[in-house]
């Protein structure tokens, strides 16, 4: 079965962009007769506040979406300490105790999240006493698996390469997982066929789809869509403080009739469409 998802983190409200992204994916589905879900990505420690799950909840519902809900991200801890027990006992994983001005201090290359992780603590005893992130031993890892394809909607088959993220971290010192782990694991427990996000995750599928090798997982396909931008040309945005879904429908805006504006690509006024 076709099976999209939408995946919102409770650390602020929903806007332009959350709603483009899950109507595309809910397009999708029922296009092909399939599963729309949806999955509260809620691990983001002090960050997360629980009372926007169901503001979330009644967006969708205002947009005219139906969905089935998948468990929280928070009930599924097991299977992320299980993942990284595995990867921990083939030694692919290391810890490292780095903060982010060592890092920025020891490399001058950048790389998709930051500056590229230099490999500081790899072969190291670090101090147990500090707080540590999990990284994956990259080299260690593609070794292991070799040539890996994957396939977006929109660019057909794409040689696997992650180079760009280094040392990908994949348990943070403050969560039980990285976006990049978690995210991977809870899709392929879901059973979504057809990754359905932003391009601006498009280089972090080639690190997801290396995790589906390593742990076993099912090969989705990818389908990654244009963004909305602000004025600036920028992504919308929680933290810029995009307007929010919830004020636009609790300012008695149509949300069915927005719906149908973003599918048109008929934007609002201050609003544009990434190109292609």
């Amino acid at each position: 079965m076709f099976v999209t998802r939408f995946a919102p983190s409770p650390n602020g409200h929903l806007h332009l962009g959350h709603a483009y992204s899950a109507i595309t994916a809910f397009d999708l589905a029922r296009s092909n007769n399939g599963r729309f879900l949806l999955r509260i990505e809620d691990i983001d420690g002090a960050r997360s506040r629980p009372e926007l799950c169901d503001e979330f909840r009644k967006d969708l519902d205002w947009l005219g979406l139906e969905w089935d809900e998948v468990p929280a991200q928070s009930t599924r801890l097991d299977s992320y300490d299980s993942a990284v027990t595995s990867l921990i006992r083939r030694g692919l994983l290391y810890r490292c105790t780095c903060t982010r001005a060592q890092i920025g201090a020891a490399t001058l290359l950048g790389g998709s999240e930051g500056p590229l992780y230099p490999g500081t603590c790899k072969g190291t005893e670090t101090d147990p006493a500090l707080p540590a992130v999990m990284r994956l031993d990259l080299d260690k890892a593609m070794t292991n698996v070799g040539e890996l394809i994957w396939t977006d909607e929109e660019h057909g088959a794409i040689v696997c390469d992650p180079r760009d993220f280094g040392d990908v971290v994949l348990v943070r010192k403050d969560e039980p997982a990285s976006y990049h782990l978690a995210a991977t694991l809870d899709d392929a427990a879901d059973g979504v066929t057809h990754v359905t996000r932003g391009s601006d995750l498009f280089a972090a599928s080639h690190v997801h789809r290396l995790l589906q090798e390593l742990l076993d997982l099912p090969i989705p396909h990818w389908h990654h869509h244009a963004l909305l931008l602000d004025t600036d040309g920028r992504k919308l945005a929680k933290r810029r403080n995009s307007a929010s879904l919830a004020d636009l429908r609790n300012a008695g805006e149509d949300g069915r009739l927005l719906a149908e504006q973003l599918r048109l690509r008929r934007l609002p006024s201050g609003i544009s469409m990434e190109s292609a």
